[in-house]
């Protein structure tokens, strides 16, 4: 008898903690989590920055508006990040066939000092076509920056250089500007092509 009642105590307290763990889950990950506003990227018509693209005409978030878009936060001199995320764009945009002309895909810098826009044309030069590189005051990246909520810091080197920290990500918007989902540094394409060509729906049923 007293075991039978060990085993229900014991069942009783698994089940209880079962649904602490449930509840903490909905409320922390689940379906009845708070949306974390605070880190979403701003639509791109309530950005506001002035920037060039790497052919040297002024650029800036309403140049996106009324296609899809992806954007990347990087530099020139960037020893692997940035030359991996951009021949992983390249291939998706190569998977999307004709469906890439119809995408905006800007390469933003974090190091204007170093990354002219001859630079920037120079360097986006060895990936896709529909790449762009934009480039600017110091100023004008930190609010480009602060719109897509990413984040970028200079870190000094042994040898008296520096290079630069910052979101590895790819920020993916609909033609509305509307924020639809990053896509992750070394994301297989077979994920990140899927959440593209959402992207490319949401303009299309935008447009019926």
């Amino acid at each position: 008898m007293r075991r039978r009642t060990a085993l229900g105590y014991g069942a009783a307290a698994l089940g209880a903690m079962g649904l602490t763990l449930f509840v903490g889950w909905w409320r922390v990950d689940g379906p009845g989590a708070p949306e974390a506003v605070a880190s979403l990227p701003l639509p791109l018509t309530e950005m506001d920055f002035r920037l060039t693209d790497h052919e040297g005409q002024p650029v800036g978030p309403e140049t996106l508006v009324g296609r899809p878009t992806m954007v990347f936060f990087g530099f020139t001199f960037c020893p692997d990040v940035c030359p991996t995320t951009l021949s992983d764009i390249s291939g998706w945009l190569d998977a999307l066939g004709e469906d890439a002309g119809q995408m905006n895909v800007v390469f933003i810098t974090v190091d204007p000092d170093r990354d002219t826009v001859e630079a920037m044309a120079e360097y986006v030069g060895y990936f896709h076509p529909a790449i762009r590189g934009w480039t600017g005051a110091q100023d004008q990246i930190a609010r480009a920056a602060e719109g897509f909520r990413a984040s970028y810091e200079l870190v000094p080197t042994d040898s008296g250089d520096y290079t630069m920290n910052h979101t590895a990500s790819v920020f993916l918007f609909d033609a509305a500007g509307g924020f639809v989902s990053m896509i992750d540094y070394h994301e297989p394409r077979e994920f990140a092509v899927p959440k593209i060509r959402r992207a490319l729906e949401e303009e299309t049923e935008g447009a019926t």
